[in-house]
């Protein structure tokens, strides 16, 4: 079966997902060869040179070793596998689902301004750049499990803030403006919820957060958000592979 490969992500990367998707998909286990370089090529309509590119970064990876004159082998580390990996990029809506949880979000708070330093550097912002301020609540029912701040910068979204739908999607709506970030760096630590923002929307029972602070870019590495998100601790837990 033919799989062209269609996304905005650089091919090589787009390639190495897919391969490693395959793998799983395959039920290929440790020890076990991959398709060669002519089926891969054939089944994904690559060139040569992108798929040795993506296969090398596999190799980097440790999910796959190479026996010179043999092909390419599933190593052990293929076979790891978290079920809330922490290093994986996706939006908080896709995380709260993946956890079992079918969130709602409550705007708190939309406003423009001018970035502070610490969101200016995270945005390589000149200094009397203006971003978007997004204060959310993540909820279930009526418990709240993650407060979100979120900063984008004001050129992206030319629209007038209150003809903007900002209880969807972030992501979505930043793909809307063709700017849809595909990777992150991102810093978690465990803290308490700033006291202000307890008093403010009586979170006094929210207990210890789990504060994930990350700026997503796009594929060409435009850093287009800038997010603080509180996970509330007792209901979130990542996980991760060490190697």
């Amino acid at each position: 079966m033919v799989t062209p490969l269609r996304d905005e992500r650089t091919l090589v990367l787009q390639l190495r997902d897919a391969i490693s998707a395959l793998i799983g998909d395959q039920g290929l286990k440790p020890g076990d060869q991959l398709p060669t370089e002519a089926e891969l090529t054939k089944q994904f309509q690559i060139s040569r040179p992108a798929l040795r590119e993506a296969l090398k970064l596999l190799e980097q990876d440790g999910a796959i070793y190479v026996k010179h004159g043999k092909g390419r082998f599933v190593s052990a580390a293929a076979a790891l596998q978290v079920e809330r990996p922490i290093t994986c990029f996706e939006s908080v809506t896709d995380m709260m689902h993946r956890s079992g949880y079918r969130p709602t979000n409550k705007v708190l708070s939309i406003s423009e301004e001018v970035a502070s330093e610490e969101v200016q550097t995270a945005l390589r912002l000149a200094p009397d750049a203006r971003v978007v301020r997004l204060e959310r609540l993540r909820m279930q029912g009526e418990e709240v499990l993650v407060y979100c701040v979120d900063y984008i910068p004001r050129s992206i979204i030319p629209e007038r803030l209150y003809d903007v739908d900002w209880s969807g999607s972030l992501l979505d709506l930043l793909e809307r403006h063709g700017q849809r970030p595909r990777m992150s760096t991102a810093s978690a630590t465990s803290i308490m919820l700033p006291p202000e923002v307890r008093e403010r929307n009586d979170l006094h029972d929210f207990g210890p957060a789990f504060l994930i602070t990350e700026t997503a870019f796009t594929p060409t590495g435009l850093p287009v958000v800038y997010a603080k998100d509180y996970h509330r601790g007792s209901r979130f837990s990542f996980s991760f592979v060490r190697k």
